[in-house]
């Protein structure tokens, strides 16, 4: 392709300066819009048909010209020139060396201003519909390990300290509610992001006799947008992406320093397939989580977007501004960020090893049922300060005799308080810990069966958008 003229460049004496050339040019990054503009161009080109500002003719040519730079985009035949700025320039300029002079006329009615926008949000929508599909997958993965571990009783914690047992498909199905709350707000940024600028001109509208609703419908959008300044200067639909993409990555985070510390020897409670892990290049027996560690950390990757956006957007005037040139890079990059994490997460998680006897042991080991002697104690009468304090005391002499607290002799169970019977050892057995806990959420195996009827119900009633 040689060198075309720049489309703005009618009133300039002199030629841009090369490095402000390259410095004002955002096609490298904006170049993943081509399909989309090439859409948005189609459905433009055919409302001015519809409405009379082309002729059938320019209109078919056009069409014709543009799916021909589908082709093109789809092979990777097209070379995209920081002379010309962005993608849009780039692709105009392509159909008017295919179709000639007409090429001219698809820009009627329309400004990069409402361009670029309408490109962003057409990509952001089947981003944010492919993410809800991935995170969907990974509360199917989730509640499928939860039903396939139900019997396997671990230690929950507060402060990293052994606090209560639970079964570690409560734990699992914890995970799965933090990733429901993503889908749900995916969704609803969904409606913020699937909005039409197109037509909205460069800030006030045009004089043609557009028909917006009709691009919009043809696009896949909602509606579009009611007022055209903020059409073409609203970002707040990627903020709020980002915002909900670092609330995933949170989560994912969450789960993957759990899982670390689990496959640590210091723990012992679940091995990593060796596909999500590494080995070292020293010491022959390592095994590495890797997956989880870049997972961890990929996260500050997201957050940096966020803030990055919030500060681009903090202090400009209505209504565009090349500042606004920055809004693509971080959200790509998060996208792709999340796309990855997400998919190895959900094809970790079937894999997973959960160590029964170490969990178990883990739980029995610290007292964890030492809130239960308490309730014990509080059922037969005892005021349960004062059933916490008499808990307390039993808890330091098994420390001191190096025994789990249902291995107490019964004297000295009595000692303590004459409340308590020989069926205090059924009362402490870890199942029947877990299993007392039927209130609303609580971790009894029950309750934990009623949860994955109630998700699987959820996924086949519910699927994601």
């Amino acid at each position: 392709m040689k060198q075309p003229k720049r489309m703005w460049g009618g009133r300039f004496q002199e030629d841009t300066d090369a490095l402000v050339e390259a410095f004002n040019a955002s096609v490298d990054v904006d170049q993943q819009l081509a399909m989309e503009d090439l859409e948005g161009s189609m459905a433009h080109a055919r409302m001015l048909g519809n409405v009379g500002v082309l002729t059938a003719e320019e209109t078919d040519q056009l069409i014709a010209g543009l799916e021909g730079l589908m082709d093109d985009v789809k092979e990777g035949r097209i070379d995209f020139l920081v002379s010309l700025e962005d993608v849009h320039m780039n692709l105009e300029a392509r159909l008017t060396e295919r179709v000639g002079a007409v090429g001219g006329k698809l820009h009627t009615a329309r400004s990069r201003n409402d361009q670029v926008a309408t490109d962003f949000r057409l990509w952001l929508t089947r981003q944010i519909r492919v993410l809800q599909r991935l995170v969907r997958q990974n509360r199917e993965a989730l509640v499928e390990a939860a039903e396939a571990n139900l019997g396997i009783v671990m230690p929950g914690y507060t402060h990293l300290q052994v606090a209560q047992p639970v079964l570690l498909s409560h734990h699992l199905l914890a995970w799965e509610a933090m990733f429901e709350r993503d889908e749900a707000r995916l969704a609803d940024a969904l409606k913020r992001t699937n909005l039409s600028p197109l037509g909205a001109g460069a800030l006030a509208g045009t004089t043609f006799p557009i028909d917006r609703h009709e691009t919009a419908a043809a696009l896949g959008f909602d509606a579009p947008i009611g007022n055209s300044l903020d059409a073409v200067s609203d970002r707040d639909f990627a903020v709020e992406f980002l915002a909900a993409a670092s609330l995933v990555m949170m989560h994912l985070s969450r789960m993957s320093e759990e899982l670390i510390l689990w496959s640590s020897q210091g723990f012992g409670f679940v091995s990593q397939p060796d596909r999500h892990t590494t080995g070292s290049s020293i010491m022959p027996q390592k095994k590495n989580p890797d997956v989880s560690e870049l997972i961890r950390g990929k996260t500050g990757r997201v957050y940096g977007s966020l803030m990055g956006l919030l500060t681009v957007m903090k202090g400009l005037p209505l209504a565009y501004n090349k500042d606004m040139q920055e809004d693509k890079e971080g959200v790509m990059d998060a996208v792709a960020t999340l796309r990855a994490c997400l998919t190895l997460q959900a094809n970790m998680v079937p894999d997973l090893e959960f160590h029964e006897d170490a969990m178990r042991a883990a739980a029995a080991e610290a007292y964890s049922n030492a809130t239960d002697l308490a309730d014990y104690l509080a059922a037969k009468g005892l005021p349960f300060r004062e059933a916490h304090d008499v808990v307390g005391r039993l808890v330091a002499d098994a420390i001191r005799e190096g025994v789990p607290l249902e291995a107490l002799p019964l004297d000295t169970f009595q000692a303590a308080s004459a409340l308590i019977e020989d069926d205090v050892y059924d009362a402490l057995k870890l199942e029947a810990v877990v299993d007392r806990r039927t209130s609303f959420g609580g971790t009894a195996t029950s309750n934990v069966k009623a949860a994955i009827a109630e998700r699987r119900k959820t996924f086949e009633e519910q699927p994601p958008q």
